[in-house]
């Protein structure tokens, strides 16, 4: 960890974060408008390579709306071979960098029914079908408790904050749960039609275990979903990433005036 954070500050000249977004697929332009800073995942010690198409892999720090802010342009997901731990070891290096809020997104499959692609969803609460969590191993008293609290991980404030950011926009923002499974196989309709009867509306590869360790470090957390197609079962058409992307590139517009007016209030 230190041998992270001196690598970071030789190139952040003392620049002290108080957000961190984490941008998942297709979601990244905002760091590239917003950069003083860049530096590549693979130059950082500690930190993993991320592989998927939309995520530029790049730890960006910048100044927005007056509040200063480090992004990480796309993240490393469990599916590539990384394990909890590296995944989420950015989360644990934002909170010693001086982060306490933290906005989480990502691209989701539509599993509520009423829900369309182009919806932007804010999270209420998730479900970790992953298998694995990223607290498991020793624990770091100087981070966070054994046992963390897991009652309120999304930030009631936070979520009427969106809200009415999304009132101020004309964006009609949803409300859901989060269902996270490891991938990279998109679910089965059975397993759509299981998560709807858990209480599921949107279906993903990622968010869950960095908000499982901000939590526990301590973050207040915003989650937001860009819904980005049908899941499996919902519509005839068959899924693919590169409808991810190009519904995310759709969006992305209205999602980062969403972020922006976000950032200035939060």
């Amino acid at each position: 960890m230190q041998d992270t954070l001196d690598y970071i500050e030789q190139f952040t000249d003392g620049f002290k974060p108080e957000i961190g977004i984490v941008l998942g697929s297709g979601l990244g332009e905002i760091a590239d408008v917003y950069c003083e800073y860049k530096i590549p995942y693979e130059h950082i010690p500690g930190f993993s390579k991320s592989t998927i198409e939309g995520h530029k892999g790049q730890l960006v720090f910048a100044e927005i709306n007056n509040r200063k802010v480090v992004m990480m342009q796309g993240r490393m997901h469990y599916y590539e071979g990384h394990s909890m731990q590296e995944i989420t070891y950015p989360i644990k290096v934002m909170k010693k960098l001086g982060v306490e809020k933290l906005i989480l997104t990502n691209a989701a499959g539509a599993v509520n029914k009423s829900f369309r692609p182009g919806d932007i969803m804010v999270i209420t609460d998730h479900i970790n079908m992953m298998g694995a969590n990223p607290l498991i191993g020793p624990n770091d008293k100087t981070l966070g408790v054994r046992f963390p609290d897991m009652s309120e991980v999304y930030d009631k404030n936070y979520i009427k904050l969106t809200d009415k950011a999304g009132r101020i926009l004309n964006i009609d923002i949803k409300h859901g749960v989060y269902i996270a499974s490891s991938g990279p196989s998109y679910e089965t309709p059975a397993e759509i039609k299981m998560a709807r009867y858990i209480g599921a509306d949107a279906a993903g590869m990622s968010t869950v275990p960095e908000a499982i360790v901000a939590n526990y470090c301590g973050m207040r957390i915003l989650g937001l979903s860009c819904i980005t197609n049908f899941a499996a079962g919902i519509s005839n058409k068959k899924l693919s990433h590169s409808e991810v992307i190009e519904t995310a590139n759709n969006i992305k517009s209205k999602f980062k005036e969403l972020i922006l007016l976000l950032i200035k209030n939060i």
